[in-house]
C-alpha cells in the first residue's frame, strides 16, 4: 500500500443538534463519534491522522492527545477550505483519505476497499457512493452516458432532474496528493452558502480529464449526524448489530427492542438476557447466567457463571461469583462477591465516603438479608450470614461463620 495520510473533517458546531459541545464528541454507544472513525482508519491500516478542528477544538484535541494531528479552521468556510488548511501537512504521502468525523459507521472494511480500489485503478480520486430510496440532502452524483463520473451537484445546487438521481456522495474520498495539491486551488466560493465545497473538485478533474473511480457500499452504513434523531438512529442500528451477534453465539435476548449492551460486552453461552436491561462497556459475563429484567450492569463488572442479576439492581465495577444471586433491588459498587452468595432485596455496599471509593468483600457462601448496608470497606467472612436491616459500619469486618445483625450489626453467634 502506498504512504497514506487521512484527514478527517471535524469542525462543524453541529447547529441541528443544538448543543454546546463540538458534533463529533457525541457519543454512540461508549465512544464519540469521531474516536469510531479513527478506530476504524487504525484498523484499516491508516496511522497517520489529521483532523481539521473548529469550534471548541481544544476539547477533541484534549480526547486524542498525541495519538493523531490537528489543523484549526478558525472560520468555518465549508469542506474545501478545511483540506486546503490541512494541505501543508500532506508533503510526505502518496494517497490523501478524506472522511467526515460524523459519520461513525463507516468501517475498516470500507476503508481498506476504497484504497485498494484507488491504489489499484490509479485513480486521480475515487470516493464512496451509495444508492438510497430518499437522496433528499445529499450530494446527487452526475454521470454521462457512458457512467462515468461527471460532477457532485449538492442539493440547493441540483435540478430537478438531478433531485432525482439515487446515487449520492458519502463525503468519503481518495486523492492522488500531487493531483489534489494541483487543482484544490480551483475551488470556488459557492455564491449561494459563501463555501468552498470540496465536492467541486471531482467536477474539476473530470475537465482535467483525470481518472475517477467510486465504490458503493450499503445506505446503513453512511449514515451521518447532525441531529439528535440521527444520534438515536445510529445508536439503534449499533446496537442491533451487537444483539444480533451476541443472539448468533448462543446468547438469548428476550427482548432485543428494550435491551442496550455495548459492543465491548462479552457474554457467554446460554445466558439469557432479559427484558430493559443496560449493559454498558467493559462488562464480562460467563455461560449460563441470567441478567435482568430492568438491571444494570455499569464498566469494569464481571458475572461469573451460573450467576444471576434480578430486577432493578446495579452493579458497578464489581465482581459477582460462580452461582451466586443478586435478585432485586439492590447496588453493588466496588464489590467482590464469592461463590454461592445470596444477596437480598434491597442490600446496598455503600463505596463512597464523598471522597474515595472503597470496596466490599463478600466471600463464598455469605447470606445476606434483605435491607443490609454494607458500609465499605468492609470485609464479610465465608460463610457469614447478616441480619435483614442489618448495618455493616466500615472496618467492622464480620467473622467466618458468624451471624451479624442489628444496627450497627452485632455477632450473634459464631461457628
Amino acid at each position: 500500500m502506498q504512504k497514506t495520510t487521512a484527514v478527517i473533517l471535524a469542525a462543524g458546531m453541529g447547529t441541528r443538534m443544538k448543543t454546546k459541545i463540538p458534533k463529533v464528541l457525541h457519543k454512540v454507544g461508549s465512544k464519540a463519534l469521531i474516536t469510531r472513525v479513527v478506530d476504524s482508519l487504525k484498523v484499516s491500516g491508516v496511522d497517520d491522522i489529521i483532523a481539521v478542528v473548529g469550534y471548541k477544538s481544544e476539547l477533541v484535541e484534549a480526547l486524542f492527545g498525541n495519538e493523531i494531528k490537528f489543523v484549526k479552521q478558525e472560520e468555518l468556510l465549508g469542506s474545501g477550505d478545511a483540506l486546503k488548511k490541512a494541505m501543508p501537512q500532506l508533503v510526505s504521502c502518496n494517497t490523501v483519505l478524506v472522511t467526515c468525523g460524523d459519520a461513525p459507521l463507516l468501517s475498516d472494511k470500507t476503508f481498506s476497499e476504497l484504497l485498494a480500489v484507488h491504489e489499484k485503478e490509479k485513480a486521480s480520486c475515487t470516493f464512496l457512493t451509495s444508492i438510497v430510496p430518499d437522496p433528499f440532502a445529499y450530494g446527487r452524483v452526475v454521470r454521462d452516458e457512458s457512467s462515468r463520473v461527471v460532477m457532485i451537484t449538492e442539493e440547493k445546487d441540483a435540478s430537478e432532474e438531478e433531485k432525482a438521481i439515487k446515487e449520492i456522495n458519502v463525503g468519503t474520498y481518495c486523492f492522488n496528493r500531487e493531483m489534489l495539491e494541483k487543482y484544490i486551488d480551483e475551488i470556488k466560493i459557492n455564491e449561494k452558502k459563501k463555501e468552498f465545497y470540496l465536492t467541486d473538485i471531482v467536477g474539476i478533474l473530470r475537465e482535467k480529464e483525470e481518472k475517477i473511480e467510486t465504490i458503493s457500499c450499503e445506505p446503513e452504513d453512511i449514515v451521518g449526524i447532525n441531529s439528535r434523531k440521527e444520534l438515536a438512529m445510529v445508536n439503534n442500528i449499533l446496537n442491533k448489530r451487537t444483539l444480533d451477534k451476541l443472539m448468533d453465539s448462543g446468547v438469548t435476548i428476550v427482548d432485543p427492542g428494550s435491551t442496550f449492551i455495548d459492543e465491548s460486552v462479552e457474554v457467554g453461552q446460554d445466558t439469557i438476557i432479559y427484558p430493559c436491561t443496560v449493559i454498558e462497556k467493559d462488562v464480562k459475563i460467563d455461560e449460563n447466567c441470567k441478567i435482568g429484567p430492568f438491571a444494570r450492569l455499569r464498566p469494569g463488572s464481571q458475572i461469573n457463571s451460573e450467576a444471576e442479576i434480578g430486577n432493578y439492581v446495579e452493579i458497578c465495577r464489581s465482581v459477582v461469583g460462580e452461582r451466586s444471586k443478586v435478585k432485586h433491588h439492590t447496588y453493588l459498587g466496588d464489590t467482590i462477591v464469592g461463590k454461592d452468595v445470596n444477596i437480598g432485596a434491597g442490600t446496598i455496599t455503600a463505596n463512597y465516603d464523598g471522597k474515595n471509593k472503597h470496596q466490599t468483600i463478600i466471600e463464598d457462601g455469605c447470606f445476606i438479608g434483605i435491607g443490609v448496608s454494607l458500609i465499605a470497606p468492609v470485609k464479610i467472612g465465608k460463610g457469614a450470614k447478616v441480619g435483614a436491616g442489618s448495618v455493616v459500619t466500615k472496618n467492622k469486618n464480620v467473622s467466618a461463620g458468624s451471624t451479624v445483625a442489628g444496627v450497627p450489626a452485632k455477632i450473634l453467634e459464631t461457628n
